[in-house]
């Protein structure tokens, strides 16, 4: 494969990333989903949607007619599982949650309605797992405000809220910068106490050899005064300078666009 048509998989992967967004939850992560597409099937009959971030089981092996397979190998996340019902394509006895491997992927965005191409997937499971290690990395620095009483923090839960804007989108809306393109909710399980996380996606232009950029804001949610007082603090620290980089492999983040 010549380095331009490598670098054209690489963009075109990026952009479907973007594009799909909640692909793997529930939801539909941008309104044009089904412009160029039929409509989403309906789950199946006995595959309820998991509890723990409401997603119907996906399948680890080809659906394609053509017989055509993508790997079925899942690569390990650094994040832990915490207290929870586990959903049912994550294993019994894992210590840390699995991403999806290309071919669930590829199944997934098949079910959702849309029309991916197999030798896309790769590039798209590297963005996405990238993706969700930031998250967290972010969500460690935030964890960090209470390691005295929890050094291990694990996630319990997940779930994709696309088309919930927070008020905090909302108003850097309201300012003149753009929506972001994906939220996610995550749920700490912080040594015994649920704390709840907002991630705002930001799209950005890529630069520099990164097939994609975006701004990820993370912070607790407003549901407490602890999650109020540590908003604070951390602004402190970061106008200080000690909050953490904002580069990870593969992605660079940077701020949203007005």
């Amino acid at each position: 494969m010549s380095g331009d048509e490598s670098e054209r998989r690489r963009q075109r992967a990026a952009q479907l990333f973007v594009k799909a967004g909640n692909i793997l939850s529930g939801e539909c992560g941008d309104q044009e989903c089904s412009t160029s597409a039929p409509p989403p099937e309906r789950p199946r009959v006995g595959s309820p949607p998991a509890s723990a971030n409401n997603m119907p089981k996906i399948h680890n092996e080809s659906a394609d007619k053509s017989g055509a397979s993508l790997s079925s190998t899942r690569q390990v996340s650094s994040i832990p599982i915490g207290p929870t019902d586990l959903p049912n394509h994550q294993e019994k006895d894992a210590a840390n949650w699995a991403y999806p491997s290309p071919q669930m992927f590829y199944n997934a965005m098949k079910r959702k309605g849309w029309k991916p191409r197999q030798e896309d997937m790769d590039v798209v499971v590297a963005i996405h797992n990238t993706v969700n290690e930031r998250v967290w990395e972010h969500i460690l620095q935030w964890e960090k405000l209470h390691e005295d009483v929890c050094c291990r923090p694990t996630l319990s839960k997940f779930e994709g809220r696309p088309k919930d804007f927070s008020p905090r989108a909302r108003l850097l809306n309201w300012l003149g910068y753009k929506l972001p393109f994906d939220r996610h909710d995550w749920t700490v399980d912080r040594c015994g106490k649920k704390v709840r996380y907002v991630i705002d996606f930001y799209n950005a232009p890529p630069t520099g050899p990164q097939p994609v950029a975006m701004h990820l804001d993370v912070r607790p949610a407003l549901d407490s005064f602890g999650a109020c007082y540590d908003r604070l603090r951390m602004f402190a620290y970061q106008a200080m300078g000690l909050a953490g980089g904002n580069q990870s492999g593969g992605v660079r983040e940077q701020q949203p666009n007005p």
